[in-house]
């Protein structure tokens, strides 16, 4: 008898963390491939956003683990930008094409595939979002990101 209540419980436990409707269910990213994320950027007319990363690199665990689980960045990311991540030692031709060197990199590209910048190693989640910010408002057409900082802190 205990068994079968052990089971039950189990049961509804796993159908209520995993059912949409049951008001737990997380948004993840939408991670694209770079050719089809380019080629969205383009069409929807969205800034581009590159995550270089690879299996090994402890750095880019980190990053997934922390920075891209926060909701806010999610939320952001989805919202405003087309999200891509490239394996590095899988697409290594994407990689060698912009000179990454150095993991976990981050790039930003506009809306008509043009490169904006770029920002190499782990960025924790508050700072990613200034950056985002930054560079969603096209603010760094008009001010350098110091002068963005400051603005911010207003």
């Amino acid at each position: 008898m205990k068994q079968k209540f052990a089971w039950l419980i189990l049961c509804i436990a796993v159908i209520v963390t995993v059912h949409p409707s049951s008001g737990y269910a997380v948004e993840t990213i939408k991670w694209y491939s770079y050719k089809e994320g380019m080629a969205l950027g383009k069409s929807e007319q969205k800034k581009v956003f590159v995550n270089f990363f690879a299996d090994w690199c402890g750095y880019c665990a980190k990053m997934d683990k922390e920075t891209f689980t926060n909701p806010k960045i999610i939320s952001f990311l989805n919202k405003n930008f087309i999200p891509v991540k490239v394996n590095y030692d899988r697409d290594n031709q994407i990689a060698s094409r912009y000179q990454v060197h150095g993991l976990p990199s981050t790039w930003f590209f506009a809306e008509d595939g043009r490169q904006i910048g770029s920002q190499p190693g782990y960025i924790p989640a508050s700072n990613l979002m200034t950056i985002l910010k930054y560079v969603q408002s096209d603010s760094y057409k008009k001010m350098s990101f110091d002068n963005f900082l400051k603005t911010e802190k207003k």
